[in-house]
């Protein structure tokens, strides 16, 4: 049977793997067990008689023998030909599993488009899916030993009730050498029409679908009869094991521990266990004894594939879907969320940490901020607003960046750029400059040019001008600005100061300098977009 362990390395902790060490079904050690005790018991015998049994003479030839066969043992490639091989043992394995045939899908077809509850319409459904669970298990009986050890004759398929006698003659008398894994195949096809000419099935479609599943099923057990068929090339096989064997073969003689006192390079101490030697070949042998097993996966090793199972079950189930449960509904009713649009089903205590909030993108977890104006006639105030551009029921679990950043879309060309700070105080504009650009050492002189517009709600009077406001010597390593100033972006939207009945509307027109390095240009920036220094 399948040895499974998925359980036990469910979560990964400290010695997960320590736990399977101790399992003996489907392990390494009850693969590898004998060949060890063989390899143990020869190292020990060369051991013996070089210890007790050689003479002195004798002696120095087997040390020489010894230290020939541990010099060129390691030129024998067994990680690289025994890696590559493994590879494809598995790969090879993993394809035959994807192969193994499951009628499910098709008996749901058969049991949607086969329609009719009389005791015909049960018969055909049954008789089709029967026929589709026969052609597997002859493929099974071609391919696995144990399921030729369950249906060794045709007889025995009579008897289990997979085929009847009839079905049995017309198979034995079918003129074909080869197998006849298909014939169910046809079998099924020719019922079909018969049900879709009696109207049992409602269209072509249908009976479309039926056969084009079908003909995957069959495709599946073709799969398994070539797996059978076509083997790893044998050569391959054999260079492996050879060079597997002959490697620790050498290593009999060549891994012995040789006398102190001949002065042998790498020979400075005595032992009498070989405790990296036997590792080796645990790990050496262990790796071809897996190959071994999993090159056929459909015999009666502990891992292989549980094809008797797969021959029960699929039938169970393949009767069930078409007749117990043939147009089979539960009642239908309201579930327990139908007044609700966002659903979320109850944890237990146990499950309660893994609950989550939805992950909307790694990027969108960054906050944009921007900084307001809310005057008043006595005060001013300056806050920082969230403009995250997704909101969630969970938001506050994220951990969040926080980046001050410039939305507004810049000019593609890059250009000297500055940065202006204007204090809103009532119905009054006072701009102050700061240059953030390591570009500008020194500013000789700075026009500022607003566009201002003011608004009386109680009157309905208004009043729009152009103000211009010049600086002269502002250096670029002036003070920082008192906190209660506001970031004027060029070109953005006005900025509006509330002052009683009076709204304050703010736009920033352009922007004039003249730099301490370029006395005879100016920096001009109109509508946000910064351009080249330009003579004025």
């Amino acid at each position: 049977m399948t040895v499974t362990y998925s359980r036990r390395v469910a979560d990964a902790g400290l010695g997960t793997f320590s736990h399977l060490l101790l399992r003996w079904k489907g392990s390494i050690y009850k693969l590898l067990w004998r060949e060890l005790i063989i390899f143990t018991t020869l190292y020990y015998s060369f051991s013996i008689i070089y210890r007790f049994v050689l003479n002195e003479g004798q002696k120095r030839l087997f040390e020489k023998l010894a230290i020939y066969c541990d010099r060129y043992a390691e030129l024998i490639p067994v990680s690289f030909v025994l890696g590559f091989y493994v590879t494809l043992v598995v790969s090879r394995w993993w394809g035959q599993f994807e192969s193994v045939p499951w009628p499910d899908r098709l008996g749901a077809l058969v049991g949607a488009h086969v329609r009719g509850t009389d005791e015909i319409a049960r018969l055909t459904r049954r008789t089709l899916m029967r026929y589709a669970n026969l052609s597997g298990v002859l493929i099974y009986r071609s391919v696995s030993t144990a399921v030729y050890k369950r249906f060794p004759t045709m007889k025995h398929l009579v008897q289990a009730g997979l085929m009847t006698a009839e079905e049995h003659r017309q198979l034995e008398e079918l003129p074909s050498p080869h197998n006849k894994f298909w014939v169910p195949c046809m079998w099924f096809v020719n019922l079909a029409l018969r049900a879709r000419t009696e109207g049992r099935i409602n269209n072509d479609v249908a009976l479309s679908a039926i056969l084009n599943e079908l003909n995957t099923l069959r495709t599946q057990c073709m799969k398994l009869y070539s797996y059978d068929w076509i083997s790893l090339p044998l050569v391959y096989t054999q260079v492996v094991t050879v060079a597997v064997y002959s490697f620790f073969l050498a290593c009999l003689i060549g891994r012995q521990f040789l006398d102190p006192a001949q002065g042998y390079a790498g020979h400075d101490i005595d032992f009498y266990l070989p405790v990296f030697t036997l590792l080796q070949f645990f790990f050496y042998v262990g790796w071809l004894k897996v190959a071994e097993q999993l090159i056929n996966p459909f015999g009666e090793d502990d891992d292989d594939f549980e094809t008797n199972y797969l021959v029960d079950r699929n039938l169970q189930v393949s009767l069930l879907s078409v007749d117990e449960m043939y147009d089979t509904i539960p009642l239908v009713e309201k579930d327990k969320y139908w007044n609700e649009s966002e659903p979320q089903p109850p944890y237990t205590a146990a499950s309660a940490e893994h609950r989550k909030p939805s992950f909307m993108g790694s990027a969108l977890d960054i906050r944009y901020l921007y900084t307001q104006i809310h005057t008043d006639t006595d005060t001013q105030i300056q806050t920082h607003t969230d403009t995250d551009r997704h909101t969630h029921t969970h938001t506050e679990r994220y951990r969040q960046t926080q980046i001050q950043t410039d939305t507004h879309l810049l000019d593609p060309f890059p250009r000297p750029q500055l940065t202006l700070y204007g204090l809103l105080r009532k119905a009054d504009i006072i701009i102050i400059f700061y240059p953030l650009s390591p570009q500008f050492h020194g500013i000789q002189l700075l026009v500022v040019t607003i566009l201002s517009h003011r608004y009386n709600s109680r009157t309905g009077s208004g009043e729009t001008k152009v103000e211009s406001h010049a600086f002269s010597e502002i250096q670029p390593n002036q003070a920082a600005l008192p906190l209660n100033t506001a970031l004027l972006q060029p070109g953005s939207q006005p900025h509006q100061c509330v002052g009683g009945n009076t709204v304050h509307l703010v736009t920033l027109v352009s922007v004039h300098c003249a730099t301490a390095r370029h006395r005879s240009h100016w920096c001009v920036m109109r509508q946000g977009y910064p351009y080249r220094l330009d003579p004025p």
